[in-house]
């Protein structure tokens, strides 16, 4: 049920907006067509069933004199007051005739709101001139009837330049031009039609299944040729046998075929919906009086913002009962009686929508942890800790107190003033900063990880001409958005407030000072009236789908792009139905097979020497053949497959060892045991994204483990407080000149030691206060817990690792932060923030200038100018190495911490003097206001007046946690011939350190980092080299990568298919998708994509075979891929296990169902050899179904069962796994081995029974179809590897249901014959011939080359 909250609104004078409609009063304005021209559009007429609101008194004219004089003045002298409202609908004269000029004739009712035009000023400059017609035609189009009716704010009225006529409103939606820019209403229903916002990984629709599928299917060869075959049996003089024995088997397996595609896809629209379906909070905007609903379809009002059929056949039934001038006395009583004049009617409410639901418009109100449902622009973020009113409060620009925590402003005025610019420039208001919360400021985090893959947090803003709405004014908005754009990291448009109808005081256009003394941004001071304030949007005041909120405060957002147009849906190619490699090659082999049965007809017509044969010429005797050796392509091998798949995902999904495991896509099982390239994600799928601080080093001594412990009591006593000298209660801060004093119980500390503390608590501080991290509190389980935010998850590791050492941080603001104490919970420093230098991936460093007191402040007192001001730096050892003084062990220490995968910082310090910082302030504001080259300068002037001989307090070794058993996983499938490649979002670094603590570089390899190439001569030199070192690791950024693929894209990719390792950073999805499509077209192999976001989407599709990880941030990457996991882990086993026995188990089905089809073929040759070449049938009707199905079916599908090794051989030698990327199992050597057994073994039984009973009679049939059935059932037990209980079950069983059938083939059988001695013997002799050699040269060659399988069984 939604949720009512009613938010709080400012009092003051009302808008149009509150009262769009109101005709109860004439404004001055409208009587003055100067002044309505100036003041803007008039309003629109109210509804008869509305109740009455209030406006300024002293700028309107009530209209009863207006009103009842021309009621009295036209009437017909015989109505009343009380019959003046009984006129509605009648046939008379209209009563405002003479206040119309537009020539459209008006209802009766008059005001009672059926005509938007009743609205229209008494007095038009522009129609002084013109008289109204005599006749005005009557409305005959009902667009025009019912765009009458339409009741919309005064901000869309026809009059408004910026909305669109009531008869082009939601009526007559037209369909929106992708191309095209689009302007929004926020929170009412749009003028264009644009897609649902639902995320769809369906393959087919209800009209376009058929059509594909069908294509796909008779696509295949066979499936090809069996149609033909069917169809020429409606042929009379090519029909051999019953129709049916063609048709149905043919249908029986598109049946299978289709319907297993069927199911696929309901499984995957299922699973759609159940993503479809979560619930997000929406803003839903009513008028009280009307019950108009804007822009929804729910409770009091119909579809498009109507109201709906009950409520209008209400509202008619109260028009025609209510009279007319007990309506006006209503309204008077009402201006009178109104105690508050400027009373709003818009309230907001919220409601509850699924993600399927949301429209373009719709108002979102998002928390922490939520993920975005579609495209928004944000409109306002504010703290949990503070509510509507407080917002509402500062946006009326009331003062905001700092809170007692923070610092007052410095003494000295250099230093006051560098402050009091930085807050004047800043675009965002001051807050309340006990909450010390950005969302206070409009400001709010969220996680892109599962968009671009990147793990730094980013920050978002709300625009300031937004931050300051009340949720009820949201009506005002409008927001103009470019096209759709796949670009996640750019976007342009703009958000435009709308003026009142009535703007006597806007608080949020005000002209008044703000906080800081300046006009309102937006506001232009010469024109005090303009129609709209506008704003420009850019990237950072969006969200797109998929991201996740990580910030605690509560956001509100407008709905921008849905569905297929947001920038993950663009950013995924289109799912496509893929087919394994083994039907491919299948499909081969059946092109042979029909060239062999093609080569027997030609023979049997050349043998037979063109003979015609009962009235039959010859070429219809070969067409004949053709049909009749047809079972050399088995149509039962496609139904045999297609159940092993299914017994093949049951198997997957059933494991215990995959706990959540989905086949999403059956049709390719076989493919995991073929895989030659394994494409992977970093983020979520080889790592948890969550950062730990494991290391860190101070110069002489390294701390990490239980070491951290050490730590902990040298912060405990470097931070402990003294009392202050002057016998005062407050206590000494402390600051980087304070002494390190040890407790008198370690006065025998040596020097040593307390050097050792010294400088663990320099460290410790600088680690604490150069960051850009804010602690926010939230309330759990009644308990408030402390939280932090950043842009980057390593500065929230490294200062949550301050924490737990022992120093706190409790406070920041752009002002200044505060430390406290774990151990003693006083505040021990306070600093102020004079200028930060946040971290940039060209810098790679960020750096901080504080100022620190040594005091708490008292009231009334001052701060000394000689308060002690430090540069604190942190970077990568790349570039502080040349930064920081001269020393003999950061290379050392930083390389041992990278060789164990950690991401190193450096850090270090600079104290500067009040001089230093006032000249290096006046330099750099002296290079901020530079036009040209500002970026270079800035960064010039901190080069040469801070970064120089910093000094060096220590390293840090920050560890990117990996998933469960990624180590170990990696280093089988690289054991199993897999090479695996990561492809990230993230930065260079970052991926470097992943990279070797997942153990995917080796310990010692050499890793080659092409990173922000742009000419095309050093890409060639960086090509040159790869080919002298084949066995290096490749590192490649996306931007070198973009270059490579445009250039040199047949070089470079021959080349990184050699490699061992790839990994490709700052990709974009689409580069993902580009890359697995290159390799599996140069490589022709099969590749595996491996991801958890929805930035994995685009590349799982493009891959043969698509693994899911279900990851915490969605599931869109599991719902797109053909197979969900739960862990990375788990990919060993599909792969290395489940894809070796479906790849075997179904080379082995295949081969056999040929075989099984290919020797009744050669019996038939020989039979029709025999029969002086002659088309006739050897097995007719029943024996040849009952021959593929119920005799010989259920013991060959059992090998479905069957496996050479067991899980744990599999798994201890990976290298098994290797032998069926060759294909050997099934390739053109074992296919033609098994067509010379069928060959043998056919002739043997069709030669010898003919020889030993007769050419031709059911004597010979009975022998032959015998010995035929028999010798199946025994070559199956000779395939069979490892025996399962199964198997000997269907063996039994299929023998007694062929014992069973005999005495009921008496039509094919001589039953007689059968039951004699003499069938038994020949029978045993026949099958002993047909059996013994082939198996006798099986055992020979598994005797002299045994397979891998049995050397590692020992065997």
């Amino acid at each position: 049920m939604p949720s009512q909250h009613q938010y709080r609104q400012p009092q003051g004078t009302s808008s149009s907006l509150d009262d769009p409609d109101s005709d109860l009063e004439l404004d001055l304005n409208e009587l003055d067509p100067f002044t309505t021209s100036r003041n803007g559009a008039p309003r629109k007429s109210r509804r008869s069933d509305e109740r009455p609101v209030s406006q300024d008194q002293d700028s309107g004219i009530a209209l009863r004199n207006l009103r009842l004089g021309g009621l009295r003045g036209l009437g017909d002298g015989t109505d009343r007051y009380g019959q003046l409202g009984r006129r509605i609908g009648g046939q008379g004269e209209d009563l405002y005739g003479p206040l119309d000029d537009d020539g459209v004739q008006r209802d009766s009712a008059g005001s009672m709101g059926t005509n938007p035009d009743d609205d229209a000023p008494l007095i038009r400059p522009s129609t002084s001139g013109r008289r109204r017609p005599k006749n005005p035609p009557q409305q005959g189009s009902m667009s025009s009837r019912l765009g009458s009716r339409i009741r919309l704010p005064s901000f869309m009225s026809p009059h408004a330049s910026s909305a669109p006529h009531p008869e082009n409103g939601p009526y007559q939606k037209r369909n929106h031009e992708p191309t095209s820019t689009r302007t929004i209403c926020v929170g009412q229903v749009q003028s264009s039609r644009f897609p649902p916002n639902a995320i769809s990984n369906a393959k087919y629709t209800l009209w376009s299944f058929f059509p594909r599928t069908l294509y796909n299917e008779f696509s295949f060869f066979f499936n090809m040729y069996f149609l033909l075959v069917a169809l020429s049996q409606i042929i009379p003089a090519l029909r051999i046998g019953y129709l049916s024995t063609y048709i149905a088997p043919l249908a029986f397996v598109l049946a299978i075929t289709l319907g297993k595609e069927a199911l696929d896809d309901i499984a995957r629209r299922r699973r759609d919906a159940e993503a479809n379906s979560d619930s997000y909070t929406v803003l839903q905007f009513e008028d009280r009086r009307s019950g108009l609903t804007y822009g929804f379809a729910s409770g009091r009002s119909g579809p498009f913002g109507r109201p709906s059929k009950g409520m209008k056949s209400k509202n008619k039934k109260e028009m025609k009962g209510r009279d007319r001038l007990a309506e006006i006395q209503e309204e008077e009583q009402g201006l009178e009686s109104d105690d508050q004049p400027h009373r709003r009617t818009v309230t907001v409410r919220e409601i509850v929508k699924k993600s399927r639901d949301l429209n373009v418009g719709d108002v979102l109100k998002l928390g922490k942890d939520q993920r975005v449902p579609a495209d928004v622009v944000i409109l306002k973020s504010y703290t949990s800790e503070s509510n509507t009113s407080t917002s509402l409060a500062s946006a009326r620009h009331e003062s905001v107190r700092v809170s007692s925590d923070l610092v007052e402003p410095v003494s000295n005025p250099l230093i006051a003033q560098t402050i009091a610019t930085a807050a004047k420039d800043s675009t965002s208001l001051e807050y309340d900063s006990s909450s010390a919360d950005a969302g206070a400021m409009g400001e709010t985090f969220i996680r892109t990880d599962q968009l671009d893959g990147e793990t730094d947090w980013k920050l978002r803003l709300a625009s300031p001409l937004t931050q300051s709405l009340a949720p009820h004014e949201f009506l005002r908005i409008r927001v103009t958005a470019g096209t759709p754009d796949k670009r996640v990291n750019e976007f342009a448009g703009t958000v435009e407030l709308l003026p009142e109808a009535n703007p006597g005081y806007d608080p949020h256009i005000d002209k008044s000072p703000g906080l800081n003394g300046s006009q309102s941004q937006g506001v232009d001071e010469a024109e005090p009236n303009s129609d709209t304030t506008s704003a420009p949007l850019t990237i950072d005041n969006t969200a797109w789908a998929n991201t996740v909120l990580a910030s605690s405060s509560i956001n509100m957002a407008v709905v921008v792009y849905t569905g297929p147009q947001t920038r993950q849906a663009m950013s995924t190619s289109p799912s496509r139905s893929k087919t394994g490699l083994l039907e491919y090659e299948i499909n081969h082999l059946t092109k042979i097979l029909c060239l062999l049965t093609l080569s027997l007809s030609v023979f049997l017509v050349v043998l037979g020497r063109f003979e015609s044969t009962d009235n039959h010429e010859w070429y219809v005797n070969c067409m004949r053949f053709l049909v009749l050796f047809s079972t050399i392509i088995p149509i039962s091998l496609r139904v045999n497959l297609d159940m092993g798949k299914t017994v093949y995902a049951w198997f997957i999904e059933r494991d215990q060892g995959m706990p959540g495991a989905v086949v999403r896509t059956s049709t390719i099982p076989e493919d995991l045991g073929r895989v030659e390239y394994l494409l992977s994600d970093k983020t979520g799928t080889l790592t948890q994204n969550e950062m730990e601080l494991k290391k860190i080093h101070v110069g002489t001594v390294s701390y990490a483990n239980e070491a951290m412990d050490e730590v902990s009591t040298y912060i405990s006593q470097g931070f402990s407080v003294p009392a202050s000298n002057d016998g005062e209660d407050l206590p000494t801060l402390i600051t980087p000149s304070s002494a390190y004093i040890a407790p008198s119980m370690t006065t025998t500390a040596t020097r040593t030691r307390r050097e050792i503390g010294s400088r663990v608590r320099d460290v410790v501080l600088a680690l604490a206060l150069c960051h850009n991290v804010t602690p926010t509190s939230d309330e759990e389980d009644g308990q408030t817990v402390t939280t932090y935010q950043a842009s980057s998850p390593d500065e929230i590791a490294i200062v949550r690792w301050t924490e737990n050492v022992g120093l706190r941080l409790i406070q920041r603001d752009r002002r200044g932060m505060v430390l406290q104490s774990c151990a003693t919970g006083r505040v021990v420093v306070r600093v102020r923030i004079l200028e930060t230098f946040p971290f940039t991936s060209e810098g790679k460093r960020m750096g901080i200038v504080v100022q620190f007191l040594s005091r708490p402040e008292k009231s009334g007192s001052v701060v000394d100018e000689d308060e002690e001001v430090w540069f604190y730096q942190k970077g990568a050892d790349t570039v502080m190495t040349s930064i920081v003084a001269a020393n003999d062990w950061l290379d050392e220490e930083t390389a041992n911490m990278a060789r164990e995968g950690l991401r190193t910082l450096v850090v270090g310090r600079r104290k500067l003097s009040l001089q230093q910082y006032q000249e290096f302030s006046s330099r750099y504001k002296q290079a901020s206001l530079a036009i040209q080259g500002r970026d270079a300068g800035m960064a010039r002037v901190v080069k040469d007046y801070l970064e120089q001989d910093l000094e060096l307090l220590g390293v840090t070794g920050v560890e990117d946690k990996l998933q469960r058993d990624v180590k170990p996983s990696l280093e089988l499938l690289r054991n199993a011939g897999i090479k695996i490649w990561m492809l990230t979002g993230d930065k260079v670094e970052t991926a470097r350190c992943v990279a070797v603590s997942a153990k995917l570089v080796s310990r010692g390899q050499y890793v080659h980092t092409i990173a922000k190439l742009r000419r095309k001569d050093l890409a060639q030199d960086s090509l040159d080299f790869l080919r002298n070192k084949a066995d290096a690791c490749l590192l490649i950024d996306g931007e070198s990568l973009a270059l490579m693929l445009t250039h040199f894209r047949d070089d470079f990719i021959s080349l990184a298919v050699l490699l061992p390792t790839v990994v490709a950073c700052r990709c974009s999805p689409t580069q993902k998708a580009d890359v697995a499509k290159l390799i599996r077209a140069h490589t022709k192999k099969r590749i595996c994509c491996i991801g958890d976001g929805g930035n994995d989407v685009s590349m799982i599709q493009a891959a043969d075979v698509g693994v899911g990880i279900v990851g915490k941030e969605g599931r869109q990457a599991s719902l797109a891929a053909d197979f969900s996991i739960g862990q990375f882990c788990h990919l060993t086993k599909l792969l290395v296990w489940h894809g070796r026995n479906s790849y075997k188990r179904s080379a082995k089905l295949a081969q056999f169902v040929i075989h099984r089809g290919l020797i009744i073929s050669v019996c038939q040759t020989v039979y029709s050899i025999a029969q002086h070449s002659e088309p006739v049938a050897l097995y007719k009707d029943w024996l040849l179904v009952g021959y593929a199905t119920v005799y010989t079916m259920m013991p060959v599908f059992s090998l479905v069962l069957d496996k050479d090794v067991d899980e744990g051989l599999a798994n201890l030698y990976p290298e098994l796994y290797k032998e069926l990327t060759t294909g050997r199992s099934l390739s053109y050597r074992t296919f033609f081995v098994w067509v010379l057994v069928s060959i043998y073994q056919g002739c043997i039984i069709q030669g010898l029974s003919q020889m030993l009973v007769a050419v031709d009679g059911k004597r010979m049939v009975a022998v032959s179809f015998t010995v035929l059935v028999i010798n199946e059932l025994v070559m199956v037990a000779f395939e069979i590897t490892t025996w399962h209980l199964v198997m000997v079950l269907s063996l039994i069983a299929t023998s007694i249901i062929y014992l069973g059938s005999v005495p009921f083939l008496g039509r094919y059988f001589d039953l007689a014959f059968v039951m004699s001695l003499q069938f038994l013997w020949k029978v045993a002799a026949i099958s002993a011939i047909a059996l013994v050699p082939p198996y006798a040269a099986k055992m020979l060659r598994r005797t002299l080359k045994p397979p891998s399988y049995r050397k590692v069984q020992g065997l």
